[in-house]
């Protein structure tokens, strides 16, 4: 028993011992961690102390230069254009020659409206900065051979796409534009079937790109923007007015473009962004583009090589509203000058804002097969014609433009036959790709020699 009870008390004391000692481990522990709580505590608080010092001892920016100090730095960064000279180049560029000029960003000014928008505009004493990608959805040396030709009258064209919204920010910031004519976008109907990413990529994220930017401005440029007459679309009244349905798009592209004018509404309606919207019918002339049918059937005929020609399904001839380029280009003018400034400012809204469409088209639709024969009088070849009907590619059989509303707002009058049009075209395009020819005055060249 005796044994017993001293193993008892033994072991009762070591209990209690092995308890006190957990108890001090648990107040270090305690006191190690309010320490450490502490430590980090003060060395937070001291952090804090030195942004505010930092924050404190730096110079003001007021709320009226931000956007110019912003613009210096980014200027001045080697990682974008250079510098200060580029800037130079811009200013040197966008700034009028005339009292009264104004001051415009021309995107897809390396492509075929582009180029002669920007000389025309040049040509009145307006500054012209220009933006192009130079992308190779048709030959890139054509757009470098028009870039050389702006560069000769003083027109800068900056090389980004128009999705990169840095570059459109820099460059709004660098220069109070009065107007941004839109026209960089992913042309062609059928290429839509083959490529159909690019479209959204250029005529959709593009366009949202651009009135992103526009709408941060101050002061917010007025947007003249190019749409298109395919908006149309599966539309069977004729002339197309801009009072008739656009929502059956045949292609992937008519549908891109509609998609942007819906976007310009709501950015007219949100920001305050005065927004004219052109639909173009079928643009042709000089400099034009090589996927277009009157440039490469000009192509083919010098080469003898056959043309397809469609036809609709039903067996008729297929027509479009051939418009001149000259036409076209008195027709973005007249909506230039007649815009009316936008209302917002840094993004917000001050009143109700301008918002337009325009059909731009020359009002007299001819046949593809008049087109053919109209070349082959100025090339003095027969052409070698494959008759096929219409593919289901988005093509439609049809167009015909009502222009009385740009008539009225702003006196667009067509007066380019599709005959001298076309031979203004086939004069330039021997003379650019060094053909030998002289286009009679009365409409039939000798054709001297090819190559």
């Amino acid at each position: 028993m005796g044994s017993s009870s001293a193993a008892i008390d033994a072991g009762s004391k070591g209990a209690k011992l092995e308890r006190y000692n957990t108890y001090l481990r648990r107040i270090g522990t305690t006191k190690m961690m309010a320490t450490s709580s502490k430590l980090l505590f003060r060395t937070c608080l001291f952090i804090a102390l030195l942004l505010v010092l930092f924050i404190t001892l730096a110079p003001p920016t007021t709320t009226t230069d931000s956007s110019q100090h912003r613009r210096r730095r980014s200027l001045t960064s080697s990682s974008l254009r250079g510098g200060s000279p580029w800037e130079k180049h811009i200013l040197a560029s966008s700034t009028p020659r005339r009292p009264g000029g104004l001051s415009i960003l021309v995107t897809g000014a390396a492509g075929f409206v582009g180029t002669h928008l920007s000389l025309a505009l040049k040509k009145r004493g307006d500054g012209v900065l220009g933006l192009d990608n130079f992308n190779n959805y048709y030959e890139p040396s054509l757009k470098r051979s028009r870039q050389a030709l702006l560069a000769k009258h003083g027109i800068l064209i900056v090389e980004a796409d128009i999705n990169d919204g840095a570059i459109l920010s820099q460059l709004l910031d660098t220069v109070s534009f009065s107007h941004v004519v839109h026209l960089a976008a992913q042309a062609g109907v059928r290429y839509a079937m083959q490529n159909p990413s690019s479209y959204v990529h250029s005529n959709i994220a593009g366009l949202v790109s651009l009135f992103e930017a526009v709408k941060s401005a101050n002061p917010q440029p007025a947007v003249i923007w190019a749409s298109s007459s395919s908006v149309y679309g599966l539309n069977t009244d004729n002339p197309f007015s801009e009072h008739h349905r656009t929502d059956r798009p045949a292609s992937l592209y008519a549908a891109t473009k509609k998609a942007g004018e819906e976007i310009a509404h709501t950015y007219n309606h949100i920001y305050g962004l005065s927004i004219t919207g052109l639909r173009f019918f079928t643009v042709y002339g000089p400099w034009g583009r090589p996927d277009m049918a009157y440039f490469f059937f000009t192509k083919n005929i010098l080469k003898r090589k056959a043309i397809d020609i469609f036809t609709s399904p039903d067996g008729r001839d297929v027509a479009r509203d051939f418009t001149y380029i000259d036409d076209v280009v008195n027709g973005c003018i007249g909506a230039i000058v007649t815009a009316q400034k936008s209302t917002g400012s840094g993004g917000k809204k001050r009143g109700p804002a301008q918002l337009r469409i325009y059909n731009l088209g020359n009002t007299s639709p001819v046949s593809v097969q008049k087109l053919v024969s109209i070349l082959e009088e100025l090339l003095n070849l027969k052409a070698k014609k494959n008759l096929i009907k219409m593919p289901s590619n988005g093509d439609v059989p049809f167009t015909h433009a009502n222009v009385s509303l740009a008539a009225a707002d702003f006196g667009y009058r067509p007066t380019t036959d599709l005959a001298t049009g076309l031979r203004k075209f086939v004069k330039w395009y021997m003379s650019y790709y060094g053909l030998q020819s002289k286009v009679k005055k009365g409409g039939s060249p000798d054709l001297l020699s090819q190559s």
